[in-house]
């Protein structure tokens, strides 16, 4: 008997220590990031322990993970099934806290939050501070990024929930819509249609239109909006995303651009006469949250939008 307990206690305490929550975080990191030095300060460790956690993880997978040749580093053929499956595992582990916190009628934790550059510097001032006051057990950490970014960003876990135009992600996320925001003209006073009130989208010259850069989907839906796709003069595309650089154009030149109404207010006094209303309300964005479908954290989703609609 004694042999036989002796020899349990030698086989626990040499067996291979299992893979851990931990070291997939690490793994997970490293492969958002392309790199361990900016992964370990992300993950708040020294770069050497966190190499040496996702080391053990290979061997005792015993397959290599991540393709450290590469710069930045990237997953190998392995490592990219290995992390599709980590991606939910660390979903699940996380939704036990948050489904707890909800029992509880808790709203806290973290919210990573991604906003499009045609809402953040309009929008995100005026709701923060009072969702940071409503909900102080709530960390909120926002990204202003691309649409495109925000989907990758979704479908890799490196953020929660995305702020932008409506429509604009796909049938694989959950949106809740928070309100419409209509399309305006902003108009030079040396163009012809500045002493119009209400314009007409096809009284529009497609030359005199200045639009944000590729990947700002602000600038499809104009683009839709007067059918110029094909047409549309390249010189007149910039990389800034910037609504307030696009004006600062038209202010200088006989051109003009599309606006949204939250951007309404930003627009200075004497510049208000440049705005122009589009025949009938020609056209609107709708502004929404979008989250993954396996997304969990509904009471704080539930929390942000109701703060959000009130600040529209």
């Amino acid at each position: 008997m004694f042999f036989i307990n002796y020899f349990y206690i030698f086989a626990i305490t040499n067996k291979q220590n299992p893979m851990t929550i931990i070291q997939l975080e690490y793994l997970l990191a490293v492969a958002n990031f392309g790199s361990f030095s900016i992964a370990s300060e992300h993950c708040f460790v020294t770069q050497p322990s966190l190499s040496m956690q996702i080391k053990a993880l290979e061997e005792e997978l015993g397959v290599m993970l991540l393709d450290r040749s590469k710069k930045p580093v990237v997953p190998t053929e392995a490592g990219e099934v290995v992390l599709e499956q980590v991606r939910n595992t660390l979903r699940e582990f996380h939704t036990i806290k948050e489904v707890v916190q909800q029992l509880k009628g808790e709203i806290s934790g973290t919210i990573r939050l991604g906003v499009i550059p045609t809402i953040a510097p309009y929008l995100l001032h005026k709701f923060v501070p009072e969702f940071v006051h409503r909900y102080p057990k709530v960390d909120i950490e926002v990204r202003e990024m691309k649409t495109a970014d925000i989907i990758e960003a979704l479908n890799r876990d490196q953020i929660d929930v995305g702020l932008l135009a409506g429509g604009t992600c796909g049938d694989s996320f959950n949106e809740y819509e928070l309100f419409d925001d209509k399309f305006y003209a902003y108009v030079s006073p040396r163009n012809s249609l500045y002493n119009k009130s209400n314009i007409r989208l096809e009284d529009i010259k497609i030359q005199d239109l200045v639009l944000l850069s590729s990947g700002n989907c602000m600038r499809d839906q104009v683009i839709e909006l007067c059918q110029a796709r094909n047409t549309l003069p390249s010189r007149y595309s910039f990389e800034s995303g910037s609504l307030d650089t696009l004006m600062r154009i038209v202010d200088n030149t006989s051109l003009m651009t599309i606006i949204p109404k939250m951007a309404l207010d930003f627009v200075p006094e004497e510049r208000k006469r440049q705005v122009k209303t589009l025949f009938k309300g020609a056209s609107s964005r709708k502004i929404a949250l979008v989250t993954r479908r396996s997304y969990v954290k509904k009471s704080i989703v539930e929390a942000l939008r109701q703060t959000i609609s009130e600040f529209k």
